[in-house]
């Protein structure tokens, strides 16, 4: 049974969303807003071959488990890891069932190639938060595959980048309790947005949705 605590957790998945821009993570976890596009699409169906719930694989030392559930109490964040693999070390944590210690290392799938901005990375870095918090342990390292370029990116797990995480998640939480959505902020990243025609981009510039949708009524 979930908790009233574990109600009020954001979507592990939205740090992606408000790292790469505050007011479409808004639009879609707070005023619930979507619109898929090529993209958003050709994405569902890179995560349907990782996400299979509760699959578990053994390829020697390594233990394989894919859409495994994870959350934070100190982040008020859960979602679903696309693949967490556990290496066996003798540093590492028991498992419950498994024979022996495993280190944990995250695995994120993306469509596409490397991105310039950091909302991969963010995501990454809250997914073995989460981990960290759940098995009590270290995550020094996860890994991002970008299936454009079939292959997968090594990611170091710094104290920054939890600091940065941490930050974000409490302004989002902020947000989400008083249902804000911060103003757009245009740029070129804004042609690549699902929600484009749902944010009007060049139209907020010069006035709110709600003026907008008052002046359309009026029309």
């Amino acid at each position: 049974m979930v908790s009233n605590e574990e109600d009020r957790y954001l979507m592990l998945s939205g740090l992606q969303h408000f790292q790469f821009c505050k007011r479409q993570w808004a639009l879609i976890h707070i005023e619930q807003q979507w619109e898929e596009n090529v993209k958003t699409i050709e994405g569902q169906h890179l995560h349907e071959k990782a996400d299979q719930p509760f699959m578990k694989e053994k390829r020697g030392n390594k233990l394989v488990v894919r859409a495994m559930p994870v959350q934070s109490r100190r982040l008020r964040v859960s979602g679903i890891c696309d693949v967490v693999e556990f290496i066996k070390d003798p540093d590492g944590v028991e498992l419950f069932g498994v024979d022996g210690t495993y280190r944990a290392y995250p695995v994120e799938y993306k469509r596409g190639k490397p991105k310039k901005g950091d909302e991969d990375i963010i995501q990454l870095v809250a997914q073995a938060m989460c981990l960290e918090e759940m098995l009590v342990c270290h995550i020094d390292r996860g890994y991002l595959f970008y299936n454009e370029i079939k292959r997968r990116v090594e990611v170091p797990i710094t104290d920054e980048l939890k600091d940065q995480v941490i930050r974000m998640a409490e302004e989002m939480h902020q947000y989400y309790e008083r249902r804000h959505t911060p103003k757009v902020k245009t740029g070129p990243f804004c042609k690549n947005c699902s929600l484009q025609h749902v944010c009007l981009p060049q139209l907020m510039k010069k006035r709110s949705v709600k003026s907008y949708i008052e002046g359309r009524l009026g029309e």
